[in-house]
């Protein structure tokens, strides 16, 4: 999928909040108000239909995100849109800093041992709290490798599309 077209799941609409058409949400930028930075929203429904919505405000509150989407009026309307999915395109975030990375442009990057075993291809990454874990899946298995810079993660290249760990392979 070339750059240019690849989107980015940011979020999604968890239900209403209120009378006045306020949408609740879940965020998945860091720090969670970011997403409303991040537009136009590409919205898929939960039935596959989208459209593209642009002037998103909202606010912060508890653990959730407060949005006024517009065209939005009404309580009735936010929950037709419980389930919606929220995307931008990759090409609307901003280049990551020096030795950062998106997740998303981890995922289908080969991943090879300081021997060259390859393990597979980067699946997905997910967070425990304690550290990220890096999903490598092949034919055969899934190992899940913690994403720790420089004990277990030596180097991503993108150019090669390699991700280079020091990880037993029977691990």
């Amino acid at each position: 999928m070339s750059e240019s077209s690849r989107r980015i799941l940011l979020g999604r609409v968890l239900g209403a909040f209120g009378i006045r058409g306020e949408a609740k949400l879940e965020s998945w930028t860091e720090p969670r108000a970011a997403i409303f930075r991040y537009q136009p929203w590409i919205v898929r429904d939960p039935h596959g239909g989208e459209r593209e919505l642009s002037g998103v405000r909202g606010r912060e509150s508890g653990k959730y995100l407060i949005a006024n989407l517009p065209g939005v009026t009404d309580r009735d309307a936010v929950e037709a849109l419980r389930g919606t999915e929220i995307y931008v395109p990759r090409s609307a975030l901003p280049p990551p800093r020096e030795g950062e990375f998106y997740w998303v442009d981890l995922e289908g990057l080969d991943v090879v041992t300081t021997q060259g075993l390859a393990l597979g291809k980067v699946s997905h990454l997910f967070a425990t709290g304690a550290n990220d874990v890096l999903v490598a899946r092949d034919d055969e298995r899934e190992r899940m490798i913690p994403f720790v810079i420089p004990q277990y993660v030596l180097s991503v290249d993108f150019e090669a599309r390699r991700v280079t760990v020091d990880w037993d392979p029977d691990f």
